[in-house]
């Protein structure tokens, strides 16, 4: 699921809005503005997602969902609390897009051709360093 489609599936009313005082670029203003916008979008209270969704996003995203199933996105890194607001808004999705999507399930392979080469080679190498180092064989007639 893209994040266009969440944004489509998900009202902004569903979204909470807060806003504080950052401590990212901005001078003298970031003393005196409200720049930090940080969003929380109910989880588990929520009616956009279905219980699988539900489940699936909380457990990719546990380390960024409260203990009452709130998922939570801060951004303070522009200047403008605008900026701020469509960035966190632009995380929030691609997060949840990520969350949403199943990865594919990997395929093992076996080794490549030229590993195989390569593998078999440095097997020769030490078998011959072996063989260098063993005594010599010598015949002793009685």
């Amino acid at each position: 699921m893209t994040p266009e489609e969440l944004k489509e599936r998900i009202p902004e009313s569903e979204l909470i809005f807060s806003t504080s005082r950052s401590s990212g670029p901005g001078g003298q203003n970031v003393n005196k503005v409200n720049t930090k916008v940080e969003i929380r979008l109910p989880i588990k209270d929520s009616l956009y997602f279905s219980q699988e969704e539900k489940n699936l996003i909380l457990l990719k995203l546990k380390n960024r969902i409260s203990v009452n199933g709130t998922l939570i996105v801060t951004s303070q890194s522009e200047r403008t609390q605008i900026q701020n607001r469509e960035r966190a808004i632009s995380k929030l999705f691609s997060l949840l897009s990520a969350a949403l999507t199943e990865d594919p399930e990997r395929r093992s392979s076996g080794p490549t051709k030229i590993s195989k080469i390569i593998r078999v080679d440095e097997k020769r190498k030490r078998g011959n360093i072996k063989r260098i180092r063993k005594d010599p064989d010598i015949d002793v007639e009685e």
